[in-house]
């Protein structure tokens, strides 16, 4: 696979960048990671990710796999994302500052410019959240 600079696949920009790097991609599936920093906007005062970073992370997650599917065909900007509906998210604990998740996403079916997708995140190897999306991509045009 190319190494790609994730700022090449999704339109997100520090602070809110949430994906670190796309590990393994097709044209379904696909693997990022984030390492869960203190300084990041999601972070609790407990110093664990909340949930809403968890959904947050997936759901750019899969705009790097959509933007990687976007940028192999040729398209010069990565597609932006909107985030239409979550449904069926479970968090089954909190990341803590330090801890690296990796986070595997599949593309369902589209239909009328939204498509579905899953995705689910791990710490080493242990379940951490999953859930389900709806997510509409338009391209941006210069």
């Amino acid at each position: 696979m190319t190494p790609w600079r994730i700022e090449q696949l999704i339109p997100q920009r520090a602070p809110m960048l949430m994906v670190d790097a796309l590990l393994e991609a097709d044209g379904e599936a696909a693997v990022t990671c984030l390492t869960v920093r203190p300084d990041n906007l999601f972070m609790g005062d407990d110093g664990r990710l909340e949930e809403t970073g968890l959904m947050e992370h997936i759901a750019q997650s899969v705009s790097a796999l959509a933007g990687y599917v976007a940028v192999g065909a040729g398209a010069e900007t990565p597609p932006v994302g909107y985030i239409g509906e979550i449904k069926h998210f479970h968090c089954y604990r909190r990341p803590c500052a330090g801890e690296q998740l990796h986070t595997t996403v599949r593309l369902g079916m589209e239909v009328n410019g939204v498509m579905l997708a899953t995705g689910e995140s791990r710490v080493d190897g242990e379940p951490v959240a999953d859930v389900q999306l709806k997510l509409a991509f338009s391209v941006q045009t210069n």
